[in-house]
């Protein structure tokens, strides 16, 4: 740990408060607002889907700015729709809600980079570590979160219209934080070195393994958690029974990152999401026991856990599938896939949850990790055979 990672640690913080409280309130407005119930969380997917839809310009200002002055552009935008979604919010104009939130998508592309980012403030063999030490910037927002959302609930005269305006005095302490971090110049591809085409990177069993593993694992994180208020609530658990779940799963998110890269350095990145896929099974088996809120608790506890080993442990297994000068085109691609499989997540899970409720969209998880376990399989298959191939 050195001073800019420590800074770029409490960036990880910020943007997960804002992730975590995004999360809180999203549907629960959309609930309010949404001229169908079964739009409640399309806030919550335009999110994502601004996510996808501005991962590639985030990758060409990275290029042609640098990490620093991209990542606070991210952060101004950040202020701009929160404010947008706190005026939303007190008009009671959903489809502006909708607007702001993805527009707000540009920061959580911004700052989904964090991750890849602190490899570049540390020597190579570190690089395991420095993800996870970012990543565990989240517990910040873990606790943060869910308290903001509670907090700031009733600040102004409409319902959570204070959450989204405290939300931007958030990214203003990023955007503070964020100037006292010296980022090294990105190496840019040259007419020398113009790196390989992105068709090729991604022809990779490797790049394919990280990328299935990371978005499907995200998507039924995202699947589940952008349910649980809502399904809380039709369940009848208060908000504060809500809130406490969404803290102890985003707890689950981040704390292990403490440990994660360490065991990836010493198990290998393939082992530590096997044990994340099987508990994000886990969580769906739980889910599916019943709906007291210790079931909850226990189900997006451990549904945490898991996507923090499947995301650690693919982030890093990633980052051996590209060149330096490849490196932006790389994690474009990979956050794509990511935030497009959110989206489609976000949206599904908003549908089925109030259409068909909490079981069904169990059920529906499994079809993911079951293509999880398929790619880690074939994967362990192919470098085995590459192993076996190689002389001696």
């Amino acid at each position: 740990m050195n001073r800019r990672l420590f800074l770029l640690v409490l960036c990880q913080g910020f943007f997960l408060t804002n992730n975590v409280t995004f999360i809180a309130i999203n549907g629960l407005v959309g609930l309010r607002l949404a001229p169908s119930a079964w739009l409640a969380t399309l806030p919550i997917t335009a999110y994502v889907a601004g996510g996808a839809l501005f991962a590639g310009l985030v990758a060409r200002h990275q290029r042609a700015w640098g990490r620093q002055r991209a990542f606070q552009l991210g952060l101004c935008v950040a202020i701009g729709s929160t404010a947008l979604c706190a005026w939303a919010a007190f008009s009671g104009y959903f489809w502006v809600l909708v607007a702001g939130t993805l527009l707000a998508g540009y920061y959580n592309a911004n700052a989904g980079l964090y991750r890849f980012a602190a490899t570049e403030l540390v020597t190579t063999p570190f690089k395991e570590k420095a993800i996870s030490w970012v990543l565990a910037g989240g517990i910040l927002g873990a606790v943060a979160g869910p308290n903001l959302a509670r907090l700031t609930r009733n600040a102004l005269p409409v319902e959570f219209a204070g959450a989204y305006a405290a939300l931007a005095i958030v990214a203003l302490a990023s955007l503070t934080t964020l100037s006292f971090i010296r980022f090294p110049p990105l190496v840019l591809p040259t007419a020398a070195v113009p790196g390989r085409k992105l068709a090729e990177i991604a022809a990779q069993p490797v790049f394919i393994v990280a990328v299935i593993a990371c978005a499907f694992g995200y998507g039924v994180m995202n699947l589940l958690m952008a349910a649980t208020p809502i399904a809380m609530a039709m369940c009848t658990h208060p908000f504060e029974s809500t809130a406490l779940v969404l803290e102890w799963h985003v707890l689950g998110m981040f704390v292990p990152s403490f440990f994660t890269g360490s065991l990836i350095k010493r198990f290998g990145a393939l082992r530590i999401m096997a044990v994340g896929l099987a508990l994000e099974a886990t969580c769906i088996a739980v889910a599916l026991s019943g709906v007291e809120l210790e079931r909850f608790l226990i189900a997006l506890f451990t549904l945490g856990v898991g996507w923090n080993f499947l995301f650690i442990g693919g982030t890093s297994l990633f980052t051996q599938a590209y060149r330096p000068e490849e490196k932006t085109k790389a994690q474009a691609t990979m956050d794509t896939v990511i935030f497009s499989t959110m989206t489609i997540t976000s949206f599904s899970s908003g549908a089925l949850v109030t259409t068909q409720g909490w079981t069904w969209l169990n059920l529906g998880s499994i079809v993911p990790v079951l293509l999880i376990a398929s790619a880690l399989v074939w994967f362990a298959v192919q470098r085995r055979a590459a192993a076996n191939a190689s002389p001696a």
